[in-house]
């Protein structure tokens, strides 16, 4: 039985019903990122009471207005442009996701000309605004390429208190926005080295190659990570290994162990 203080979530029958539309409707406005429903831990969609709420304003606005799944994005951006509904846990959404739509729209960019550029679906780039998470490491690194900024800037690095000394399990974490990449801040503040610990779950990937200016130097502590710079030299690298290049070439990078890889990786200066 539901607690009295647990969230209401409905399947996708019973949400299909509440906003007045078909279920086969619901999960193709799912791929047009109209909406992003959660998953159960057996992978079932579940629909909080805000989705359903954002699916009526959905159906509303394609009957009433006729609007067009861009247009109805644009529409319900517009209810909310600052993005500060609540987010799951109570706090603020001031992820990455809030901070790029934020910059999106100070560009005076649509998410059809924004995923166009990058080279990514519409859907996938509404969803991450809104959530937060779904994109890949090299399409992070490219939407912060593409505003002039950083994913550390991003991260919220720059904006935490400098210490001097940072105990063993006392980092400050990126926001997982990856699949499978954990990147956990060794130095605090600005600083002229990046200095992170990475910590990649078996088969975790760039999913690509990026390239920003400085110079990069990578330990393995252990497990095993490919590295692939300029998409043909290929270093298979294990514990105690290094690699150090310079970050203007194009590197790629693949967790190659059964099990988690830990990587120190320093970049300078904090330009990725």
């Amino acid at each position: 039985m539901m607690g009295a203080n647990e969230p209401v979530h409905y399947k996708v029958a019973e949400a299909a019903r509440l906003a007045g539309v078909s279920a086969s409707t619901l999960r193709l406005w799912e791929t047009q990122g109209l909406v992003v429903p959660g998953r159960s831990q057996t992978g079932h969609r579940q629909y909080s009471a805000e989705d359903v709420a954002r699916l009526k304003r959905i159906a509303w606005y394609r009957t009433e207005r006729g609007l067009n799944p861009a247009a109805i994005r644009e529409a319900l951006e517009a209810e909310d442009p600052a993005g500060e509904t609540a987010s799951a846990d109570g706090d603020a959404p001031q992820g990455i996701g809030r901070k790029l739509r934020s910059l999106r729209h100070a560009a005076g960019r649509t998410l059809e000309q924004v995923a166009g550029d990058i080279g990514i679906a519409t859907s996938v780039l509404s969803t991450f605004e809104r959530t937060s998470q779904g994109v890949t490491f090299r399409v992070l690194h490219d939407l912060a390429d593409y505003y002039g900024t950083t994913v550390s800037k991003l991260s919220g690095e720059e904006e935490t208190a400098e210490r001097s000394v940072v105990r063993a399990g006392e980092w400050k974490l990126w926001p997982e926005t990856s699949p499978g990449v954990t990147v956990q801040v060794l130095a605090d503040g600005r600083n002229m080295m990046d200095c992170h610990r990475f910590v990649l779950a078996p088969g975790a990937s760039s999913d690509g190659a990026y390239r920003h200016e400085g110079e990069e130097f990578v330990h393995v502590l252990s497990g095993q990570v490919e590295i692939v710079l300029d998409g043909h030299e290929f270093h298979d690298l294990g514990p105690g290994d290094s690699l150090y290049f310079e970050s203007a070439r194009r590197h790629a990078w693949r967790n190659r162990h059964d099990g988690e890889t830990v990587l120190i990786w320093i970049n300078t200066p904090p330009t990725f």
